[in-house]
């Protein structure tokens, strides 16, 4: 298969993944602290603070989410754009592991956010770059 559509495909992928994050945004809040505890982490504190950065965070996975699936619908026009946005996810995902390790988040969290993060991001740069002279040797 060649690279282009591979990479279309692992943007669709990771957009509709992330577009998940929208039910988690509109969740109850009793249903929030459900998982909250489930996940090992107590009970969630219902200050306004961690409403808005909860919710507001969901929507902001979701807008990425959203804006990828718009990306891989013509990666001739985007890939640019697309090259971005995985060159940026490298730092932002070695962030997540720094900020998952400063605020004491059970290793699990730390193992399970940033590191695949990076390692997506290394791959689909690795695949624009492939796309890219593809698409160059078909003009």
């Amino acid at each position: 298969m060649r690279a282009h559509k591979v990479l279309i495909a692992a943007l669709r992928v990771t957009g509709v993944i992330l577009l998940t994050a929208l039910f988690p945004a509109a969740m109850p809040f009793s249903w929030m602290d459900a998982v909250h505890a489930r996940l090992g982490l107590g009970a969630l504190p219902e200050e306004p603070i961690v409403g808005y950065l909860t919710r507001s965070c969901s929507l902001l996975y979701a807008f990425h989410g959203a804006l990828l699936l718009y990306l891989s619908t013509d990666l001739d026009r985007y890939l640019p754009a697309i090259r971005f946005l995985v060159a940026i996810s490298v730092p932002f995902g070695v962030a997540l592991f720094w900020i998952d390790r400063a605020v004491g988040m059970p290793p699990y969290w730390v193992a399970f956010e940033g590191p695949p993060l990076v390692l997506l991001a290394l791959v689909l740069w690795w695949l624009a770059g492939k796309a890219r002279t593809e698409l160059e040797a078909d003009v």
